[in-house]
C-alpha cells in the first residue's frame, strides 16, 4: 500500500467507504487514515482479511461511536471457493494442510446444491482458528501462530441469502448476504467437508456493509481527504432517524428523560433512533422507555 503523507490536524467526523485493496490489513487502512486525515480518532467497522478487498467503513471521530451498529449490519459477499487443497488458515495465504486430486466430474450438481442448501439452513458455524476473536484477551489468531490454536465455541449465524454464480471443477463463485458473526472462511472449509475434499476460500470481495456499497465506496489510498458522510446520515443509515422539537434537543444533549412532546414526529416505539436536531445535527441515540424516552448515547456538536 503507497504510503501517506501526514496531513495538518483538523477535525474529522463521519463514516468514509473505503474498496479495501487487496494486501494490507484493516488496521493498515486506519493508520493510513490517521496519517492522511491528521487525526488519531479513527477506527473501522467488520475487518477484511489481508486477502480481501472490497467495503470497508473507516470511523472518524464521533462517528466511532456507531461502531456497534455498523457492524451488526447485514454484509454481502463475492466468494471463490478453490477445491483440491486445504489451509490452516482456511484461505489461500496459509500453509496446505492436505491435497486431493480431483477428477474433473467429480462434483455432482445433486450434490452441490444439498451443500448449499445445508448452509442456507445453517444456525451455528465454528469460527476459525485464524481470526480476532480473543481469548483471555488474546486474539485466537496469536495463538494459532504459535502453533496452539484454541479450541472456539460455535457460534449462532445466520445466512440471509446464498446464490451459485458460477462453477468448474475445482473453483465455485458464490454470492451471499449474511449476518453479523459470520466467517466466509469458514464456509469454504464446511463446504469442502459436505462435499468430502478439501477447500479453501481463494477469493473475497465485499460487496456492501448494511446500506453501503462497494459501488459508492472510494479507491483506496485517495490521493487526498475525501469528505465524509456526516455522522447524522450515517446513524439515519443505519438505524433511522426521529426528529426533535427544539426543547426536545436541549433535553436530549442535557441525557434528560424526553416524552412524547419532545420529537416533531413519529419517535418510533421500541427501536433505537437516531434523534436529529431540528437543523439535522445528531444529538442522540435513544429509544421508548417505559412511559418516556431515554438517551443511550449522546454526541457531541458537529
Amino acid at each position: 500500500m503507497a504510503r501517506l503523507a501526514r496531513a495538518p490536524s483538523a477535525e474529522v467526523h463521519g463514516v468514509l467507504a473505503v474498496d479495501k485493496p487487496e494486501g494490507p490489513t484493516s488496521h493498515d487502512l486506519v493508520a493510513g487514515a490517521r496519517r492522511l486525515y491528521g487525526t488519531r480518532a479513527v477506527g473501522h467497522a467488520g475487518t477484511l482479511d489481508p486477502m480481501a478487498t472490497g467495503v470497508l467503513l473507516l470511523l472518524f471521530g464521533e462517528a466511532t461511536k456507531l461502531s456497534g451498529y455498523l457492524l451488526g449490519e447485514d454484509k454481502r459477499y463475492r466468494a471463490e471457493i478453490s477445491f483440491g487443497r486445504s489451509t490452516d488458515t482456511l484461505d489461500a495465504l496459509g500453509r496446505v494442510t492436505e491435497e486431493a486430486s480431483l477428477a474433473p466430474d467429480w462434483l455432482a450438481p445433486g450434490a452441490l446444491e444439498a451443500a448449499l442448501d445445508a448452509e442456507r439452513a445453517r444456525a451455528e458455524q465454528l469460527p476459525p482458528a485464524f481470526s480476532a476473536i480473543k481469548l483471555a484477551g488474546e486474539p485466537a489468531h496469536r495463538r494459532a501462530r504459535r502453533g496452539d490454536p484454541p479450541e472456539l465455541a460455535p457460534r449462532a449465524v445466520r445466512v440471509r441469502a446464498l446464490e451459485l454464480v458460477a462453477r468448474s471443477a475445482r473453483r465455485l463463485e458464490v454470492e451471499l448476504t449474511v449476518e453479523k458473526g459470520y466467517y466466509v472462511r469458514s464456509f469454504a472449509r464446511d463446504l469442502g467437508a459436505r462435499l468430502g475434499v478439501p477447500s479453501h476460500l481463494s477469493r473475497l470481495r465485499r460487496l456492501a456493509s448494511g446500506d453501503f456499497r462497494v459501488e459508492d465506496a472510494i479507491p483506496w489510498p485517495p490521493p487526498e481527504p475525501v469528505a465524509p458522510l456526516p455522522v447524522a446520515e450515517a446513524a439515519r443509515r443505519c438505524l433511522g432517524a426521529a426528529e426533535l422539537t427544539p426543547a426536545g434537543a436541549a433535553r436530549a444533549r442535557l441525557g434528560q428523560r424526553l416524552a412524547r412532546e419532545d420529537f416533531a414526529g413519529e419517535p418510533g416505539a421500541g427501536e433505537l433512533r437516531a434523534w436529529l436536531a431540528p437543523d439535522g445535527a445528531l444529538v442522540a441515540l435513544g429509544r421508548a422507555d417505559g412511559d418516556g424516552y431515554r438517551v443511550g448515547r449522546g454526541f457531541g456538536p458537529r
